[in-house]
């Protein structure tokens, strides 16, 4: 592990379940001295300050960075680059701007918005829960997690430095990648799965509109598989919006699997049906 930084103010900019648990877990390991939120929520403001997650709030970010040494961008990713825009001019000189978004590609931007002498270092935490807000979070979240950042050619090396020994410390092993093979692989193994499992709640939901009552019925299998439907669909539009062709791409390849099994059961193939299953049971066995 890296050694530990110290951070005299950070702020976390959308205090939920993620930035309200790394606010935690930096108070815990005693590398943060006070914590400002950013928010639109006051009800969820107050509740960071009652589960001490923040010292203090305000809802202008502007405000908030003034000083801080490290900013945590913690809201939706399409509001990101607006975000930097909003706090570039009043960053101190030194100051870290990191974020949390599953999409990392477009977010290089960011380096060309913030002002000389200031960084920018894009991350994504790879932990969560399907329930939101600063109620949901918890200081051991990151716990054996992965958190991956994805500097560029561009991206200062003590910034990146810093970042990943905070998210050490917070328990997170921590991976460099790049931005656009990033923003690849989560297509497949993240977001897809979060639109399958939205398409296959909404599809019960039409059923049930013809047949009342069949929601009823759903069992343990439809409840872990459409587990993270539950997840904030703000948060979800925008990863979609964000990493549009990546995830179109995923969803193609997936439409070509769903067409080889309605070829397999129309044809009556209990051989094919059953090495289809087979080979996606000793894969799913493996993780």
């Amino acid at each position: 592990m890296s050694s530990l930084p110290h951070f005299r103010r950070m702020v976390i900019i959308g205090v939920g379940l993620i930035g309200g648990s790394l606010a935690l877990v930096c108070r815990e390991k005693g590398i943060v001295s006070e914590v400002v939120g950013v928010g639109r929520s006051e009800k969820n403001l107050q509740d960071a300050i009652a589960l001490k997650a923040i010292d203090r709030y305000t809802f202008k970010a502007e405000d908030a960075v003034k000083g801080a040494d490290i900013i945590i961008l913690a809201a939706p990713v399409r509001s990101l680059i607006r975000l930097a825009r909003e706090i570039a001019p009043h960053l101190k000189a030194g100051a870290i701007v990191t974020d949390v978004g599953s999409v990392k590609g477009p977010l290089t931007e960011i380096e060309d918005i913030l002002p000389q002498g200031t960084y920018f270092v894009a991350g994504h935490p790879i932990a969560g829960k399907e329930k939101s807000g600063v109620t949901a979070a918890f200081s051991q979240l990151f716990q054996n997690s992965k958190c991956i950042l994805t500097p560029t050619a561009n991206t200062n090396r003590d910034a990146v430095n810093t970042v990943q020994s905070m998210w050490e410390a917070a328990g997170a092993k921590v991976l460099l990648m790049d931005p656009e093979a990033h923003d690849r692989i989560f297509a497949a193994v993240s977001h897809l799965p979060h639109v399958i499992a939205y398409a296959l709640v909404n599809t019960l939901l039409e059923l049930e509109n013809e047949s009342d009552g069949i929601i009823s019925y759903a069992a343990g299998g439809f409840r872990d598989f459409t587990r993270i439907a539950a997840s904030h669909p703000e948060m979800w539009r925008d990863i979609c919006l964000m990493n549009k062709h990546n995830i179109l791409e995923m969803l193609e390849r997936y439409e070509r699997s769903i067409a080889k099994i309605k070829l397999l059961i129309r044809s009556d193939d209990a051989v094919g049906l059953y090495n289809e299953f087979e080979r996606a049971r000793q894969v799913r066995e493996k993780l």
